[in-house]
């Protein structure tokens, strides 16, 4: 495809309204993208003056066949593309003066990509994010249900999520969210959006956690879930994510997605046992590039 086919903007409200509709035709898919931008959109209308992010759409034959966003922070998001339709985006946004500091997509684009942004700028790439996608078919809640029973949490709750999020992070080696955590900046983590339930011993002890994004094109990702160390073996985990996701088909999704660490046969098995199916690896390269000193430079860039 040609680099007329990609049209830029930085207007969130004109984007959805141009590529909504390509973005909830495949919502397990495109999960990230949907509440990325609702986000970015969110942001915006709240307070105007704040800083925009970069979206552009791939269009042929009148129809959206892709979409990027590159964020403020440097956060490249991309949806399916080809090799060919990679190395033009690649092009046209090195081109523009644009600097992701990485990418995340489905595993073949982002290793694409990544291959074609060196060629074009010479920025070195490295690995730093594997994970697998699932959406939920037939719910079938772990058995046997361990004691106690799931609690939607509320603003006193506020503290124990944050520490408990900070925790599954360094768990996952999540650095960008710590250091935002770290800075007092929760709302500008990618939890401070999210709904959190705590599955509770019968004596009201939180055991567990699992969070759920708001619905968006008929989309909620079940994100994260946490059991301390401690505590795990037991079923807690099982329990409260079959909880957010059964208040997820009842608040009206068709599409209720998780994604897992591959390398984690444990949990990888929990979900499959509960119905949910695999649906696609996804992956992210970071990016760097030689500095005057002969070293390697690196942008940074939270997601």
């Amino acid at each position: 495809m040609a680099l007329d086919d990609w049209h830029l903007t930085q207007d969130v409200d004109d984007f959805l309204a141009r590529a909504g509709e390509f973005l909830c035709s495949r919502a397990a898919l495109h999960n990230t993208p949907l509440t990325d931008i609702e986000k970015l959109r969110m942001r915006r209308a709240a307070d105007h003056d704040a800083e925009a992010a970069v979206l552009g759409r791939l269009e042929a034959e009148g129809e959206v066949r892709a979409i990027f966003y590159l964020t403020s922070r440097g956060r490249l998001g991309l949806t399916p593309l080809s090799v060919d339709q990679t190395d033009t985006l690649a092009a046209h946004l090195a081109g523009l003066g644009h600097s992701p500091a990485n990418v995340i997509a489905d595993h073949d684009t982002a290793g694409a990509f990544a291959e074609s942004w060196q060629r074009h700028t010479g920025a070195a790439s490295a690995p730093f994010w594997r994970t697998r996608l699932y959406r939920l078919g037939a719910l079938t809640p772990p058995q046997p249900r361990p004691a106690g029973q799931g609690r939607l949490t509320d603003g006193k709750d506020r503290d124990h999520v944050v520490r408990w999020c900070r925790e599954f992070c360094v768990d996952v080696g999540e650095q960008s969210s710590i250091d935002l955590i770290d800075a007092g900046s929760w709302e500008e983590s990618r939890f401070g959006d999210r709904h959190f339930t705590f599955w509770e011993s019968p004596e009201g002890t939180p055991v567990s956690m699992a969070a759920a994004t708001s619905l968006v094109g008929g989309m909620v990702r079940v994100d994260p879930v946490y059991t301390p160390a401690h505590l795990r073996g037991r079923g807690y985990a099982g329990a409260v994510t079959a909880e957010v996701s059964m208040a997820a088909l009842a608040a009206g999704a068709s599409d209720v997605v998780l994604f897992t660490d591959p390398d984690n046969p444990t949990s990888n098995a929990l979900y499959q046992r509960m119905g949910y199916v695999h649906v696609a690896d996804f992956a992210g390269y970071k990016f760097s590039w030689p500095d005057s000193a002969g070293g390697l430079g690196d942008p940074g860039g939270a997601a």
